[in-house]
């Protein structure tokens, strides 16, 4: 599956959140809010949440939506209260910060080795953050030829049109193209109906229930960022 241009999504393909954004993190926001959570229940608070990421194709970026997510992850922890908005709300406005994120380590030298390759790499991103800030902050530039996030764009993934921005912006032709990223229905289906090939990234433990399925249509799951340049590289 040789590749003129790789996109990848930038939220837990890229980097993951830090202590912030994980249980503990959770409960600190809470309390400035005077809400009561149990930081034990946000892992399972999180899975129940997700199905309200699932917005309809056509959806554009909105923000409540994410509120509306990060107040479900709440509730699941137990809070409770007028102050629930609020504190989802400065939730969002801080995932939006560079400085509570990690990056995987293999990134670097995946990019690099890409770029060194001649192929060209994008970022495709359902986020309100800024991907020059992210690029500047986990010191990647030279590295990205174009970044596309729906707060910009308007549409979301799975939406055609941002992949078309994107592909737009790096030159390149759909069928020239690969998505790495770890959402199966944004990152995957969304990439297939642009008439993109994909990569679905897997790093939970055991095999992806839908390996061998997604493998039939000519999707590859990889484990880790490593197993990309020997896929793409022609």
């Amino acid at each position: 599956m040789s590749a003129r241009a790789v996109f990848f999504d930038v939220d837990f393909t890229l980097i993951f959140p830090g202590p912030t954004f994980r249980g503990e993190g959770y409960r600190e926001f809470c309390a400035r809010h005077g809400v009561d959570v149990d930081p034990v229940r946000f892992d399972a608070a999180v899975a129940a949440a997700e199905p309200l990421l699932d917005q309809p194709e056509d959806a554009t970026y909105d923000p409540d939506v994410f509120i509306a997510y990060t107040s479900r992850i709440i509730e699941g922890m137990g809070g409770r209260g007028p102050s629930l908005d609020a504190c989802s709300r400065d939730i969002y406005d801080e995932w939006a910060s560079c400085q509570h994120f990690e990056l995987y380590d293999e990134v670097p030298a995946v990019l690099k080795a890409l770029v060194e390759a001649g192929i060209r790499v994008g970022l495709i991103s359902n986020t309100q953050r800024c991907l020059s800030s992210f690029q500047r902050h986990f010191e990647l530039q030279g590295l990205i030829a174009a970044a596309v996030s729906s707060f910009e764009h308007g549409r979301m993934k799975p939406h055609p049109s941002i992949f078309e921005a994107a592909l737009a912006q790096i030159g390149a032709a759909p069928a020239d193209a690969v998505m790495v990223g770890d959402s199966l229905r944004h990152d995957i289906e969304g990439a297939l109906r642009a008439g993109m090939r994909a990569v679905l990234l897997h790093r939970g433990p055991g095999p992806h229930p839908l390996a061998r399925e997604l493998q039939d249509r000519g999707v590859p799951v990889v484990r880790s960022l490593t197993e990309i340049p020997d896929l793409v590289i022609g």
